[in-house]
């Protein structure tokens, strides 16, 4: 008899032991996948982290993740350039207070700071796509909040890309931060980037975009958007894409192409 309950116990330490690990419920899961590309500098791009940053240790903010259903939110960190530059810069968290808000923001501050070429949006949401099932967590609601200056001119088109989210239950939202400065490489600014980010970017149940104009106005959006993205709200005075003339989703491609074909031909 003692035998048999030796080997019943064993069988089933081994069945506990190859049972899949349960999943924790959260009432998000959140990627922030945020633009380190050659037209953002090293102290706008220090500037971008700072904010959020701040934003977790924002008391409005972390009231939000308390009122939802479950009190906490799971939350991961990306910064991307190019179809190429991608770094997964902090692991998910799970935050549901003042204590795992400050040991995300301790790991944010400790990760050193990416940068590369060229702006690949599409390849940003490609990136952060598979994070969802490769997480310990699960929740009725998952996003890919993403953070630029420009047009996707990297990697696949953008509107395929949004498309595969969509069509995943994934929703992307996107901060458009709208930037008078030169770029540095001398490719032109685009112009209504916002309404490129609703035309093109955005997909998926509840998708808005937020403004931001100016790096010295990236703070204050970056709390209004996760405000709005932990409470599962839409903001109500944001510009739409209809009613005005969007631009074409492959204009980040063609003004790069543009700009490659006027240094060839530039003999001055």
């Amino acid at each position: 008899m003692t035998r048999l309950l030796g080997l019943h116990s064993l069988v089933l330490i081994l069945v506990l032991a190859l049972s899949p690990v349960r999943a924790q419920q959260v009432d998000l899961e959140l990627v922030l996948a945020v633009d380190v590309s050659g037209s953002i500098d090293f102290e706008e791009a220090r500037l971008q982290r700072q904010r959020y940053m701040a934003a977790f240790l924002d008391l409005v903010v972390l009231g939000a993740i308390a009122s939802g259903p479950l009190g906490r939110i799971a939350v991961t960190y990306v910064e991307w350039a190019g179809v190429f530059s991608r770094s997964h810069t902090v692991d998910w968290m799970v935050i549901d207070g003042p204590t795992s808000a400050e040991r995300f923001v301790a790991a944010l501050e400790d990760a050193s700071l990416q940068r590369g070429r060229y702006t690949s949006i599409s390849g940003a949401i490609e990136f952060a796509l598979p994070m969802f099932e490769a997480n310990a967590f699960e929740s009725k609601r998952r996003v890919i909040d993403i953070s630029g200056d420009g047009p996707n001119n990297s990697g696949r088109l953008v509107d395929e890309a949004r498309d595969i989210a969509g069509l995943a239950g994934v929703t992307v939202n996107g901060l458009a931060i709208i930037n008078d400065r030169p770029n540095p490489f001398g490719i032109p600014l685009m112009k209504n980037l916002d309404i490129y980010f609703e035309h093109c970017v955005i997909a998926g149940p509840g998708a808005f975009v937020v403004v931001a104009e100016g790096f010295n106005d990236f703070g204050n959006a970056i709390r209004r958007k996760l405000i709005l993205e932990i409470a599962g709200r839409i903001p109500n005075n944001i510009h739409r894409a209809q009613g005005y003339a969007p631009p074409p989703c492959d204009i980040g491609e063609r003004m790069i192409e543009q700009f490659r074909g006027q240094r060839f031909f530039d003999t001055s």
